[in-house]
């Protein structure tokens, strides 16, 4: 079996079935002892992938038909700003549209909880990357059931209103959400970063430890990491529900960085080709005007050159 084929099927076994009930712990790994490359091949194999990756943006914004949309969860320190740094380094910055959701505004929270997120959705021909997204509204939440008292939603007055159905209703709607946009032409393609409570750990320290990454610690993040077991149930209950066959949920090892973007970026790649894009095919009304507009444009700057090589009297 190829290297290819190889990658394809272990991606393929990241991929979260759809209802099937799963545990973090027992059916993904945060690392993968038995890496199919070394360190050394794979980040090579990243940087001719990157190359094609290139390609694959060039022909979707030339096709302008669909969008992309990547939506990257993970607990602290699990890397996501490093793997969209390093995975999207050779795109075209103008296709690509990043967006980090932060705690919701007052005006956000004078609508549903969807609507920020949809203001930020790619155009056609665009790649958006949501860092944290939409899905904060049944993983913080769930884990802070207080926060749904912000939204001030009918019926939702006060913790005891915050039942199991709420959050069955919360999963339908996301779907409802996605699967308008995939109809509509959105690729989605989600990503759980999936880091050991250890590495993160190691992360924590190194961030405090080297003063050239002490902006990224947040004392916080030590809080938040208290609850890293309601954490997990809670990512277990949502990946099981919002998995589906037209917005899939990857859970990629992220104990090692380098094998974590390897992996990303060949789920990304593997989903693009399946749209086979190539670049639009011009009609033969179309073919001719290109070739009488080269005629001209070589015309007249034939005549400029014989303009420039008379002499002057």
């Amino acid at each position: 079996m190829g290297l290819r084929k190889q990658f394809e099927n272990y991606i393929d076994s990241l991929r979260v079935t759809p209802g099937k009930k799963i545990s973090l712990q027992k059916h993904f790994r945060t690392d993968h002892d038995q890496k199919l490359v070394t360190k050394e091949e794979g980040l090579q194999l990243m940087e001719n992938g990157i190359k094609n990756m290139a390609i694959l943006q060039d022909k979707l914004y030339a096709h302008d038909e669909y969008s992309v949309l990547i939506v990257l969860q993970a607990m602290d320190a699990a890397g996501k700003d490093s793997a969209i740094k390093h995975v999207m380094s050779g795109l075209n910055p103008s296709g690509v549209k990043v967006y980090s959701f932060k705690v919701p505004s007052k005006e956000e929270l004078d609508h549903d909880y969807i609507w920020r997120h949809y203001k930020a959705l790619p155009a056609r021909g665009e790649i958006g990357i949501f860092n944290r997204s939409h899905y904060e509204n049944v993983l913080v939440t769930r884990v802070h059931p207080e926060y749904i008292l912000n939204e001030r939603i009918p019926g939702i007055s006060s913790l005891k209103d915050i039942k199991p159905s709420f959050w069955k209703s919360r999963y339908d709607q996301i779907n409802r959400f996605e699967k308008n946009l995939a109809e509509n032409g959105t690729i989605i393609l989600k990503f759980f970063l999936h880091v050991s409570k250890e590495e993160q750990l190691k992360r924590f320290i190194d961030r405090i430890d080297d003063p050239t990454k002490n902006w990224k610690f947040s004392y916080a993040d030590t809080q938040e990491r208290q609850h890293w077991d309601s954490y997990m149930q809670a990512y277990e209950e949502m990946l099981a529900a919002t998995s589906t066959s037209h917005a899939p949920w990857y859970v990629l090892p992220a104990d090692d960085k380098w094998f974590t973007r390897l992996c990303l970026g060949a789920a990304m790649f593997f989903e693009f080709e399946k749209l086979k894009l190539d670049y639009p095919k011009v009609s033969d009304t179309q073919k001719a005007e290109l070739l009488r507009a080269k005629e001209e444009l070589l015309a007249a700057e034939g005549k400029k050159s014989n303009g420039r090589g008379k002499k002057k009297r």
